[in-house]
Order: structure tokens, then C-alpha cells, then sequence
């Protein structure tokens, strides 16, 4: 299996980016071949150009947007690894999502933009807060994260949500143990969905 592992934090020592390590090394343990998209460090610009959007008069993606569908156009698993800020994913994922999973990539066969391009593929996710998660529960933001970032996406896309697996608590403070501990989730997590999958 080929796997892009799509990560969004400014930190590059953050606990986004040790996940992301954790996932690549996994799933890379399985014989499986991992793609990391650092969106920080490689400097993606996620601000979606008037002339990306679907007109009358059509739309021409951007080379950057050209390079990156080239490059994890066929991979057979999409892993989203992001913090939650404001209860959401950073802008910067937000606009990775807007621009290369856009229309003639993820969505819009035969021109109609209701009908998915990437059938048989997965989406997994991996999200960190530093509110707990029963917090996320309470005030209903982790519903609407799954209703937009799971569910919506993955249908409007053709892809499987295998799971989504989220770490709460996440503060500065953190001890060693429970960062290890959270990291063997991931580790574990991808064994669970693609250990059988040669």
C-alpha cells in the first residue's frame, strides 16, 4: 500500500509532527511506502487563486497544486495529521483540502462535481487539543469535526473513513509517558487497518 501522510504545524519538533514520524514508521514497519507532506516546511501556500475556481470558463490549477496531485495521485491511503485550533484543522490543511483535493482530482467525474474520483481509497485521521476530549464531546465540536472532516469529506471524495483517532490533553506539560503512550496509539492504529494489506 502507498500512503500520504499529510501533516499542518508550524513546530517541526511538534507533537503533529511526532505523530506523522510515528505513522511513516509504522506503516513503512509493514513493507508498505509512506509519502510525507510536511505543509509547513515544504511552504504550501494555501490560499485557493480565483483562477483554481470551477467557472463557466473552466479553471487551471496552480503548479503547485499540479506537483502535489502528481505526487500522491495514487496513493491507496489519505492520513490527515493536524491539531485542533478553535476546534478545527489549522487554515493551512484547510487549504491544502481546498486546492488539491479540489475539483478534476478528488471530485468531478465526467464533470458533475457530486460524483468522486477516489473510490477505494482510505482516510484515516490523527488530531491532537489540549482541551480533553470529553470537553470536545460536551460543547459538540467533535461531532461536527467528523460530520465535516470525515463523513462529508470521504464521501464527497469516494474514500472509506477507517477511523480517526485523537488525543486530548495535549498540553505543554504533558509528561513523557502519556506523549509515549499516545504515540503507541498510532503505532497501533495502523496496525489494526493496513497489517493485513500487503
Amino acid at each position: 500500500m502507498k500512503h500520504a501522510v499529510i501533516f499542518a504545524h508550524p513546530g517541526a519538533q511538534s507533537f503533529t509532527a511526532s505523530v506523522a514520524a510515528a505513522y511513516a514508521q509504522a506503516a513503512e514497519s509493514l513493507g508498505h511506502t509512506v509519502i510525507l507532506r510536511d505543509l509547513y516546511r515544504i511552504g504550501f501556500d494555501p490560499c485557493l487563486k480565483e483562477s483554481e475556481r470551477v467557472t463557466p470558463g473552466g479553471f487551471e490549477p496552480g503548479d503547485d497544486v499540479v506537483s502535489e496531485r502528481e505526487l500522491i495521485g495514487n496513493c491507496d491511503v489519505f492520513a490527515l495529521v493536524y491539531p485542533l485550533w478553535l476546534n478545527a484543522p489549522p487554515a493551512m490543511l484547510k487549504g491544502y483540502l481546498d486546492r488539491v483535493f479540489g475539483f478534476g482530482f478528488a471530485y468531478g467525474a465526467d464533470g458533475r462535481s457530486y460524483e468522486p474520483l477516489l473510490r477505494g481509497r482510505q482516510l484515516i485521521s490523527f488530531t491532537s487539543s489540549g482541551a480533553p476530549g470529553a470537553w470536545l464531546q460536551q460543547t459538540g465540536s467533535w461531532n461536527a469535526l467528523q460530520a465535516l472532516f470525515d463523513t462529508y469529506f470521504a464521501t464527497l471524495c469516494g474514500m472509506t473513513t477507517v477511523g480517526h483517532v485523537h488525543a486530548g490533553g495535549m498540553t505543554p506539560g504533558a509528561s513523557e509517558s502519556f506523549v509515549h503512550a499516545r504515540l503507541q496509539d498510532v503505532h497501533a492504529a495502523v496496525r489494526q487497518h493496513f497489517g493485513s494489506n500487503p
